[in-house]
């Protein structure tokens, strides 16, 4: 005779659930923290993931992390771009990963933690793991990245395919690099490259391409990755063409470019009642005009702010502190004012982003002509103009 054992289910029960231990999640968790409220960050992976190298961070991302307090970390460890007035720095993703995720509490992050649904259950959300754990939040944060879980539960589609692909890979001379503290840029017959220090001793680079049928299985051969590259650098220097070439095989990444339809942010839920987005689970975006980190650390800040407010806020009088409804109103209305701020700017920065990404990429005589002889001013004030924001103070009303 055979006894089937029910199998036991852990139900744990949180105040505020972010999924995924990214950019934004970690900034939105920081954030918090720093105003006092504890979080729980879920991460699929087992260790923390660092990799795609490096990016850059303008004007914009710095004010975002010196709200949270990590500015002055980030740059000790990379150099000023030389960019006029304006603070722009090419960062070491896994210093800024790392960075974000020293600054919390021990067991804020909760490692393999992959999320397979989400329920709604009145005044929480129901998230279920692959474990078999089953988590109760009263605020859910998907911050998931592009092939979010959270982003398809609020009604998003998946992110479009933009029609190109980018090659990014990072090199470290041991003996210095020798470039300048500035952003060299190429492009045209379809193809878009460039190579940007680091620091002292580490060079970024990353080459963005129109795919071919003869391409087909590149994603998973870094050697077939690299013999592309070095046949499309043309007329180039031979200190460029050194970078690419010193590229360690393991040092590359490919990855399709997507984007999310603009009409999707304009009529899509980034948040329905006590679930919202953040980071490129709610504006994936083409690194054209390098807003994606910088916007996703945006979020963080503005998210963070809005949530401890509303729940910290002290009730008014004659209502109970225990009033379970009002304090989950509260937090809808936090939720609502924060997609209000960021709707509008992440629609206008993947707008911006794919449209750049075009003309700069473009075969087409006419558009190769305005780009190359008319538009250069107009495409680097576009860039500069995208940097030209403040998120504000963790602490602002």
């Amino acid at each position: 005779m055979f006894i089937t054992i029910p199998r036991l289910v852990m139900e744990v029960v949180e105040d505020i659930v972010i999924v995924g231990a990214g950019i934004a999640g970690l900034t939105t968790s920081l954030g918090l923290h720093r105003l006092g409220i504890r979080s729980l960050v879920l991460e699929s992976a087992d260790t923390l993931r660092t990799n795609g190298f490096a990016f850059a961070l303008w004007t914009n991302a710095w004010k975002a992390l010196d709200a949270i307090g990590i500015g002055h970390i980030l740059r000790q460890k990379h150099n000023q771009l030389t960019r006029d007035n304006h603070e722009v720095r090419r960062i070491n993703r896994k210093v800024l990963i790392e960075t974000l995720s020293n600054e919390l509490p021990e067991g804020t992050i909760r490692y393999s933690s992959k999320v397979v649904s989400i329920q709604d259950s009145g005044f929480f959300s129901t998230i279920h793991l692959a474990d078999g754990t089953v988590l109760k939040t009263k605020v859910l944060i998907g911050c998931d990245g592009v092939n979010s879980v959270v982003a398809k539960f609020l009604g998003f589609s998946k992110p479009s395919f933009a029609g190109r692909a980018s090659i990014r890979g990072y090199v470290d001379c041991e003996n210095g690099h020798g470039f300048e503290p500035k952003f060299l840029q190429f492009f045209g017959n379809g193809i878009r490259y460039g190579v940007t220090p680091c620091d002292d001793h580490g060079v970024y680079w990353f080459f963005t391409y129109i795919p071919s049928p003869q391409d087909k299985g590149i994603e998973e051969d870094p050697a077939k990755m690299k013999q592309l590259v070095l046949s499309k650098l043309g007329n180039v220097s031979n200190k460029v063409r050194n970078i690419f070439e010193k590229t360690d095989l393991n040092s590359m990444i490919w990855s399709q470019l997507k984007f999310r339809q603009p009409w999707e942010l304009l009529w899509g839920n980034i948040s329905k009642d006590n679930v919202c987005l953040a980071g490129d689970a709610l504006h994936p975006m083409t690194p054209d005009i390098g807003q994606g980190g910088c916007s996703a650390l945006e979020d963080g800040v503005v998210l963070a702010r809005v949530l401890a407010k509303a729940m910290t806020q002290k009730p008014s009088v004659g209502v109970q502190e225990n009033d379970e409804e009002i304090k989950q109103e509260r937090i809808k209305i936090g939720l609502r004012k924060y997609a209000k701020e960021r709707r509008w700017r992440s629609m206008k920065l993947v707008s911006i982003a794919y449209v750049v990404g075009f003309i700069q990429q473009s075969n087409g005589i006419v558009i190769s002509f305005l780009r190359d002889k008319v538009l250069p001013g107009f495409l680097a004030a576009i860039l500069l103009k995208m940097s030209d924001f403040d998120c504000g103070n963790l602490a602002d009303s």
